[in-house]
């Protein structure tokens, strides 16, 4: 083992590995953003702010009221669902049928009155759940058990959707209703129904995804500012509504900031990621694997 980690700078192969379990989290994300917009066809602007209320939620109920990780994460999940329900019944379903540019004014007025009320509920302090994992040795490589675990959490959350949108009537009806919105309703399909459940499926990753991060980030009310445009940014690139797309895209995104990072500051791993997805918006503006129409 150690002859062949000797081939590699181990530096290098250290920032590659960390890349990977980087992009099953932010493929995570992407795979709730996009299913909403490819079944709803309204994008989320507000979508890494339900992360930032799952972390809350994760926050209070390990540290104020004592409940162990593995009980609380359920239940962080099922509530930034509901919320995700609610989000959808309050603001997108009166909005189904309006302009684009209202959706989007709509769910960035949701992203400040969430950022807003986290900061006049919880203050401006930085929190954390207080839980250290161990680091995970290989050679001379180190690796962050909470990145290991979230990365293994994340593609088993992913693979619960996949079943789920192809094993089950709902997720049949979900995909249908994604691939024809006009043509399902005359077919019987309750698309309203539909278009709740998606919500609700969606709020679900996004409370999967804050389980994970809690774990990474410290809790405050501009926490979705570390990993909500760069994942806007991954599902364009990706082709907004495209899953593969997405997926795809998480990790080209991951690797970039990884690598940037292991050359210069973090910080400019990110800048590299912003300008490769600036050259790529000139030679594929509608996605890596956008849908043909």
């Amino acid at each position: 083992m150690q002859g062949f980690l000797d081939i590699f700078d181990i530096y290098l192969l250290e920032a590659v590995v960390n890349g990977i379990l980087l992009g099953g989290v932010l493929a995570l994300l992407a795979l709730g953003l996009n299913l909403i917009f490819g079944v709803i066809d309204v994008t989320w602007i507000c979508y890494a702010e339900l992360v930032m209320i799952g972390m809350y939620g994760m926050y209070y109920m390990v540290q104020v009221f004592g409940l162990p990780y593995w009980v609380a994460a359920p239940i962080a999940i099922l509530l930034v669902a509901g919320l995700g329900a609610l989000l959808h019944y309050l603001v997108i379903e009166p909005l189904l049928t309006a302009p684009p540019v209202n959706q989007l004014l709509a769910t960035g007025g949701v992203l400040f009155i969430l950022q807003s009320f986290a900061t006049v509920a919880f203050g401006i302090d930085f929190r954390n759940l207080g839980i250290r994992l161990p680091v995970l040795a290989i050679g001379e490589m180190h690796f962050s058990y909470s990145r290991l675990l979230a990365f293994i959490a994340a593609l088993l959350g992913m693979l619960a959707i996949y079943f789920f949108m192809k094993r089950t009537y709902t997720g049949t009806a979900i995909r249908a209703v994604a691939q024809d919105r006009q043509i399902m309703p005359l077919m019987g399909v309750d698309t309203k129904r539909i278009y709740l459940i998606t919500s609700a499926l969606g709020g679900a990753l996004a409370g999967l995804a804050a389980c994970l991060l809690v774990l990474q980030y410290d809790v405050h009310p501009f926490v979705g500012l570390s990993f909500g445009p760069i994942t806007f940014l991954i599902c364009v690139l990706g082709g907004l509504g495209n899953f593969v797309g997405g997926f795809i895209a998480a990790f080209v995104f991951a690797q970039i900031i990884s690598l940037g990072g292991l050359f210069s500051d973090l910080e400019w791993g990110y800048v590299l990621a912003f300008a490769f997805f600036i050259v790529m918006m000139f030679i594929r503006p509608a996605g890596l694997l956008a849908r043909r129409s």
